[in-house]
């Protein structure tokens, strides 16, 4: 690696406390002037999508989420009063639960049982933990992320004997996403159990006159905050759905929303030298081919930024991964995404990363500053931040000298403007790379697609109760309940599903068979 190298495409945002490395990709110096015609087709079709123009033409919807951070760029008036409206409520909403104005039945809140699946929950989760300080912290979150039973009972389990001084957010567009669904009927019945009416500690945020909005006002919770049809879910950070988790528990939102406005403007300019969203999303064009043939490595060498790998695997793979190309040609384009952080990386996955298939591309984050104060020295003249730097310049090199590209973002520190930064960096790059590739990023038909298939399998289950309970003590093997609800095609479904209705008591019992063919099941 040539110091003249990293000097040409070493990219320094002094006002951002920003800088982007893109000199360990090994692109040829004609790649960029090559490129350069698309690149600025990109940045014309970003600037028709920031000024309204419909981005989703599967939902006939546009995508807002930078008006945001800048309520004046949104097209209608009646778009900016509502953004301004809603950060006003958050801000109104947060200082009178921290006064106590807004409480609990046994008290000032003092935790926050966070309910949503996806966007709703990635997002609220990093910010909380990046940001996050048990010491100051003015609300504890907790989370309900997953249809799991036993992960709701270790959520409720570390709130025990809390629930009166414990507020609910229920988080969903629709209103009807099952997870957050079923979360909130489970959060509901242990309100019931412990005597506490749920509705008096609950706020919904959601669509307008969606299922949950109906329910929310029907039963008079604290109150209901909006999501709009042109914020999706992935990118709903800096939305209620983001900001009232994060402006409860005590940080500080506006300037949250300031770092990604000035990412912003500086990932808007169409010199593309000096743009970083252009510069990462071409070096994901060169390092994957354009059609995804490595996966990319998140790779954060701070504690705090340890949960950004999670929330980009959603921004990211929900965006990029598509079958088809804005003109309906088969592409099966997309970016596998994973991390941990450095420098546990170092002992979990580097091995390969350095000696085993060569089927990715790395981006580090490099944080300057070490922590509030002085460090101790360790050794002589040496911290533990020194050893932390140590290992991300050592694995860097060790990874290059293999033939194995990097990229590299610098923090000078992780607070709430650099987290606002990150947000809108990979939004944006996320944005003009779609452009690149020819797809649509802001729809997601193959989740849509996994809903509609749960809906069958549930309605399966459902069916094959009804006949079992119609013969309460015949028993049946797969096969057989199989031909009698002529869903042979399903075997192997129902004897999963009969598997597991025994295991968890549901009326259903097993009898175990020398194989799969003559095991039987029986309600009773």
């Amino acid at each position: 690696m040539s110091w003249q190298r990293f000097k040409q495409h070493h990219l320094l945002l002094e006002d951002l406390e920003f800088a982007l490395d893109i000199s360990r990709i090994d692109f040829p110096e004609d790649f960029l002037p090559e490129m350069e015609p698309q690149i600025q087709a990109a940045f014309s079709a970003m600037a028709k999508l920031e000024a309204g123009a419909i981005a989703n033409p599967d939902e006939n919807r546009q995508v807002g989420h930078y008006w945001l951070r800048k309520a004046s760029l949104a097209p209608t008036d009646e778009m900016r009063a509502d953004i301004e409206a809603c950060l006003q409520a958050i801000h109104r909403l947060a200082e009178q639960i921290h006064t106590g104005k807004i409480q609990g039945a046994t008290g000032a809140f003092s935790h926050c049982l966070v309910i949503g699946i996806g966007g709703s929950a990635l997002g609220p989760q990093f910010v909380a933990d990046a940001l996050g300080n048990p010491r100051t912290d003015k609300l504890k979150l907790h989370f309900f992320d997953n249809t799991d039973p036993d992960g709701m009972d270790r959520s409720l389990a570390s709130l025990d004997g809390l629930l009166g001084e414990t507020l609910v957010l229920v988080i969903s567009k629709s209103g009807g996403t099952a997870e957050t669904r079923n979360g909130m009927l489970e959060a509901q019945a242990a309100y019931d159990t412990a005597g506490l009416n749920f509705s008096k500690h609950a706020i919904a945020i959601t669509g307008a006159d969606s299922k949950l909005d109906k329910l929310a006002k029907a039963e008079n919770w604290i109150t209901r905050l909006p999501m709009w049809d042109w914020v999706g879910g992935r990118t709903s950070e800096l939305a209620a759905v983001g900001l009232l988790p994060a402006a409860l528990q005590g940080l500080d939102i506006d300037r949250m929303l300031a770092g990604a406005a000035a990412m912003d403007v500086a990932t808007r300019s169409t010199e593309t030298e000096r743009n970083p969203a252009a510069l990462l999303a071409l070096m994901w064009y060169f390092a994957t081919g354009g059609i995804g043939t490595k996966d990319m490595v998140i790779l954060p060498y701070k504690d705090r930024l340890m949960l950004f790998s999670k929330y980009l695997q959603q921004l990211i793979m929900e965006s990029l991964g598509k079958a088809k190309d804005l003109d309906g040609k088969p592409v099966q384009q997309g970016i596998a995404v994973y991390g941990n952080k450095g420098s546990t990386d170092q002992h979990a996955y580097v091995q390969q990363l350095r000696d085993g298939v060569h089927n990715f591309f790395v981006i580090f984050i490099e944080v300057l500053k070490d922590r509030n104060g002085e460090s101790l020295e360790i050794e002589e003249a040496i911290t533990t931040g020194d050893y932390l730097q140590g290992f991300y310049l050592g694995t860097r090199d060790a990874l290059y000298e293999q033939g194995r590209q990097s990229i590299t973002l610098t923090l000078k520190e992780v607070n709430p403007e650099a987290v606002g930064q990150l947000i809108a960096l990979f939004e944006r790059a996320v944005g003009l790379y779609a452009s690149l590739v020819n797809i649509n990023a802001y729809h997601q038909p193959g989740v849509e697609a996994g809903k509609k298939a749960a809906t069958a399998v549930l309605e399966l289950e459902s069916a094959a109760l009804k006949a079992m309970q119609a013969e309460p003590g015949r028993a049946f093997s797969a096969p057989q309940l199989a031909e009698a609800l002529c869903r042979e095609a399903d075997t192997e479904t129902l004897y999963k599903l009969l598997n597991r209705l025994a295991c968890n008591a549901r009326g259903i019992h097993a009898n175990a068979g020398p194989d799969l063919e003559t095991t039987t099941f029986h309600a009773g």
